[in-house]
């Protein structure tokens, strides 16, 4: 059979018109099709130049290779490392893999779904999942300006997976057996400056307090801050302490907006993370903090292709 020039068949695809589902199954294609070398490169070139991460020394020296990536033994404290330790995809397998997985990572997929487009194992999938989410959650800005809205969502607390539970199974769909904000319900705390700069915390369960907004806030808040909150009492605590200018909005009382004092960007990520979640069928709350994390990222479109998210999750913590 004659091989087709590929300007051909370059020229062909230009020129047809793709369903969403044909869109699909092309990307999965070609995700699929990567060169193994291409993601170690990758990790290299984003690792290059960096100091030992155990002690900091600059200095080191070749010291053979191991699974595709150059290892270096240090000359201060004589260890060796490569490119990958003391990050979150620290001896992960499948290199070859990675890329055409964290275009899953991109689109939303299930753990089912990218194990099927990838051609790995549920299991690995789903860790996949949380070393490559933790690592680039921490693509995130150090401080937020000007002004900034804060508020909570409050999901029901969740134990799945776990093996050692600490109260009485739940059927699936359950609901909290207190009314209003209880230990029964898990706090994220989510902080949106009018630049779309996102920063979300896991605060525990329960109702936010002011040690918890001191701990989370106060760091990547400015001097010259306005803050825009609910009418919880515990910001306007925290904003006393803490020096900076503060406006409440009340809700409850109807008044959803003053002008430009309003939590209304804050509460439209809230809304969009939680129509975003459903597809998951339910998280737990060990892990909630890196589902918004990675909502985040996707929300912030920073990230937008497999070699952003590798080159930000093999970055030291």
């Amino acid at each position: 059979m004659r091989a087709v020039p590929f300007d051909d068949v370059f020229a062909l695809l230009t020129a047809a018109q793709f369903s969403p589902g044909d869109l699909a199954r092309l990307r999965e294609w070609i995700a699929g099709i990567a060169h193994p070398a291409e993601c170690i490169a990758l990790i290299e070139q984003a690792a290059r130049g960096r100091p030992c991460p155990r002690c900091g020394c600059p200095r080191a020296h070749r010291c053979g290779l191991a699974s595709g990536l150059q290892r270096f033994r240090c000359l201060g404290c004589g260890r060796s490392y490569n490119a990958l330790t003391g990050t979150p995809l620290a001896r992960l397998r499948k290199k070859e893999h990675w890329l055409a997985y964290l275009q899953c990572v991109l689109e939303s997929r299930t753990v089912r779904e990218a194990a099927r487009v990838v051609g790995v194992h549920r299991t690995t999938s789903f860790r996949w999942r949380h070393r490559f989410v933790t690592g680039a959650m921490r693509d995130r800005p150090v401080i937020l300006s000007a002004i900034v809205e804060a508020d909570e969502t409050y999901r029901l607390e969740s134990q799945k997976g776990s093996r050692n539970m600490t109260r009485k199974p739940r059927k699936r769909g359950g609901v909290a057996t207190k009314r209003g904000i209880s230990g029964e319900l898990d706090c994220l705390l989510v902080a949106r400056d009018r630049t779309g700069q996102t920063l979300d915390f896991h605060t525990g369960r329960g109702q936010v307090t002011v040690a918890q907004l001191e701990k989370c806030l106060k760091p990547v808040l400015p001097a010259d801050v306005l803050l825009i909150s609910d009418s919880a009492l515990s910001y306007r605590h925290f904003a006393k302490q803490a020096g900076i200018t503060h406006e409440a909005v009340n809700a409850e009382s109807g008044v959803h907006a003053r002008g430009a004092i309003h939590i209304q960007n804050v509460n439209a990520w809230h809304s969009r993370f939680k129509g975003w979640l459903v597809r998951f069928r339910g998280v737990a709350s060990r892990y909630l903090i890196n589902y918004s994390g990675w909502q985040r990222v996707l929300d912030a479109r920073r990230l937008t292709m497999p070699a952003h998210l590798l080159c930000a999750a093999v970055q030291p913590g």
